[in-house]
């Protein structure tokens, strides 16, 4: 008699709502394993600003079966450009739209976070083999040959197969895995609004991605929400305040005009619109870690990190929603082929991840010095964009997906 076949549905837990944890959740899902996400917030929610997602990340979410919930709520940009922030003059230009998604088979959007968050959510939730717990903290877990132990906050026990956190920059499971190593403090600040765009001057409006460059700061535009609402994000260096979380709206408006003294007079108007268009800013000081040196640091055994727990990187190549949203992806085939051997799995997912999370992670390292050049390198950055213009800009191993070549840090 041959001997019976274990059918039980294997069970992948997950710490941590955000948009990397609903990707994973999704992505497992759809491997036909068992779900439980625990976040530690009493309700969903998503705060934060503009994404920008290129034609890899916008691949993923069409392979789930979500174009039409993405093209309900984001915009899809006409064109890139980048312009001097002293002078306003334009040094390089790509088109997007349908060149970019003809050359990658995706196009390149830009949504709200909290529109990515709720299609994710809304596409989970219609996924009967996943459960999710609210204001749920995982305390510890233990892991045996035989599967993987949750204890919460709360006391309350879970068993599963293998665990995934995605509990972002300050993740407890990356330190439980990995140790207590604390993030790295860029000394970059980043100051994030959104705005309606018809309450803004019609020479203000944009349908691009336009990124001004200047000396220790760059402003990157864009529009969201179908084009109605346009995202601004301002990254100058300095130290945050003591006092961050009691600093309000008008604080960071007086601090970052202040910083943009000596730049381009179009570009000063367009963040003194700001208040007048009803829209606030807020204040984010940037952490990121260095770049992964091996896949142990996202997967040991029964547990894996992904998104920020895993590889958090600057914004200067718009790509940390993205590696979160292919690092699910690529969780999906891991669980969907491993079978009765989950540590294999995770060791497989690792492998495919832990090299191209690493060169995004450096490449946006490097782009800040970038962007933020003074003197001479500022010189010879806006010489090299004016003379080589969308070569520079294209990014052809990272836009057609983690296949595309070898992916070497």
């Amino acid at each position: 008699m041959a001997p019976m076949q274990d059918t039980r549905q294997q069970q992948l837990l997950i710490a941590g709502g955000g948009i990397g944890g609903l990707a994973a959740a999704l992505g497992a899902a759809r491997a036909g394993w068992a779900v439980d996400l625990f976040e530690r917030a009493p309700a969903f929610g998503e705060v934060g600003a503009g994404v920008q997602l290129g034609p890899n990340a916008v691949a993923c979410l069409h392979a789930w079966g979500l174009e039409p919930a993405l093209r309900a709520v984001a915009a899809y940009p006409e064109r890139l450009q980048v312009r001097s922030a002293l002078d306003g003059r334009v040094l390089a230009a790509m088109p997007l739209g349908r060149a970019i998604a003809a050359r990658y088979g995706a196009p390149y959007a830009a949504i709200h976070r909290a529109d990515l968050h709720g299609l994710l959510l809304d596409a989970v939730r219609a996924e009967p083999a996943v459960r999710l717990h609210l204001g749920e903290t995982i305390a510890a877990h233990t892991e045996g040959s035989a599967g993987i132990m949750l204890r919460t906050v709360a006391g309350h026990r879970v068993q599963g197969d293998a665990f995934v956190g995605a509990d972002g920059l300050r993740s407890a499971t990356r330190a439980r895995l990995l140790g207590a190593e604390p993030a790295r403090v860029s000394g970059h600040l980043a100051y994030r609004a959104v705005v309606p765009q018809e309450a803004l001057p019609e020479r203000l409006r944009t349908t691009q991605v336009t990124a001004w460059l200047g000396p220790g700061l760059h402003v990157v535009q864009y529009p969201v929400r179908r084009g109605e609402r346009m995202n601004l994000v301002a990254i100058r260096h300095g130290r945050a305040p003591d006092d961050l979380d009691h600093w309000d709206h008008a604080g960071h408006a007086g601090d970052l005009e202040g910083a943009l003294r000596g730049t381009t007079p179009a570009l000063q108007e367009l963040v003194r619109a700001v208040p007048q268009a009803g829209g606030g800013w807020r204040l984010w000081p940037l952490s990121d870690r260095p770049p992964l040196q091996g896949a142990h640091e996202m997967a040991q055994g029964r547990v894996a990190l992904l998104g920020d727990a895993a590889h958090p990187m600057r914004p200067y190549l718009a790509q940390g929603a993205g590696m979160a949203i292919e690092d699910a992806a690529a969780l999906q085939q891991a669980l969907a082929g491993c079978g009765s051997d989950v540590p294999q799995g995770l060791r497989r997912y690792a492998a495919q991840r832990w090299q191209r999370n690493a060169r995004v992670q450096a490449r946006a390292e490097r782009n800040g010095r970038i962007f933020h050049a003074t003197g001479p390198v500022r010189w010879a950055r806006d010489w090299s964009l004016r003379l080589l213009g969308e070569r520079l800009l294209d990014q052809p191993w990272l836009y057609r997906g983690p296949m595309a070549g070898t992916d070497t840090a």
